[in-house]
C-alpha cells in the first residue's frame, strides 16, 4: 500500500506537484473549456466551440467526433493530471502516513485552485455517455484509491484515529472537490493558503497531528 500504480511510478518520479506551469491545450480544447466554462456543457454547441477556434464544424469533427468529445478528452486530461500530481506529493512523504496524506490533499488543491475551471468540469459528468462515464470513473478511482490506501495506512499504524477509512476518504475527497465552486483566483487566499488549510483539516480529521 502507498506505492503507485502502474505506470504512475514513472509519472511521480517526473511530476513536480507543487508547480503547475501553463497547460498546454490544443485551440480545439481551448476554445472548448471557455465555451463550457462560459456557457454551460448543455448550453454549448459545436457550431460556437467552431466559430470561437475559426474552423467550420467538419472540421472540428475530424479532430473530435461530438461535443461529448470534447468534454471527455478534458476531463480525462484533468484527472490524469491530478493523478500524476497526487502520486508525486505521496512519494515524496516517504513512509510517513501523516505527511503522504497532507502532501497528497495540497496536491489535489493547488490543482482544483490554479486550474479551477478544468476542475469545475467535473459537474458536467452528469452529461456523459454511461461509457464515457465509466471511462472518467476508472481513472478518477485512482484519486480515491491512492487516497483510501494512505488512510487505511495510518490507521493500521495508529498514525490516524480512523472508524470507517473509505467513507473519511470519500469525505476529504468532497471537500476538494468543492473548491472550484466558491474559490476565485482575485479572492483573499492564495492557492498555497487554501492548500495549506486543507491539508491541515485533513489531518484533523483522521485524528493526526501536522506533520
Amino acid at each position: 500500500m502507498g506505492q503507485p500504480a502502474d505506470g504512475a511510478a514513472d509519472d511521480a518520479e517526473r511530476v513536480d506537484w507543487r508547480r503547475l506551469e501553463h497547460l498546454e491545450l490544443s485551440p480545439i480544447l481551448s476554445a472548448s473549456l471557455d465555451a463550457f466554462h462560459e456557457l454551460g456543457f448543455h448550453g454549448t454547441t459545436v457550431r460556437e466551440v467552431a466559430r470561437r477556434v475559426g474552423v467550420t464544424v467538419p472540421a472540428l469533427y475530424y479532430h473530435h467526433d461530438s461535443k461529448e468529445g470534447l468534454l471527455i478528452a478534458l476531463l480525462e486530461l484533468s484527472t490524469s493530471d491530478v493523478l500524476a500530481r497526487a502520486h508525486a506529493a505521496d512519494a515524496d512523504g516517504g513512509d510517513d502516513p501523516a505527511q503522504r496524506l497532507s502532501n497528497v490533499v495540497e496536491a489535489i488543491v493547488l490543482r482544483m485552485t490554479e486550474r479551477a475551471r478544468l476542475a469545475a468540469l467535473e459537474g458536467e459528468v452528469r452529461y456523459l455517455s454511461p461509457e464515457n462515464r465509466q471511462r472518467y470513473r476508472t481513472v478518477r478511482k485512482g484519486v480515491e484509491d491512492l487516497v483510501l490506501g494512505i488512510v487505511e495506512d495510518g490507521t493500521a499504524t495508529g498514525a490516524f484515529d480512523v472508524d470507517d477509512p473509505a467513507e473519511t476518504t470519500r469525505a476529504l475527497l468532497g471537500m476538494c472537490q468543492s473548491i472550484p465552486r466558491w474559490y476565485h483566483a482575485e479572492g483573499t487566499l492564495s492557492p498555497e493558503e487554501v492548500a495549506g488549510k486543507y491539508a491541515a483539516i485533513a489531518l484533523k480529521t483522521v485524528g493526526a497531528t501536522r506533520p
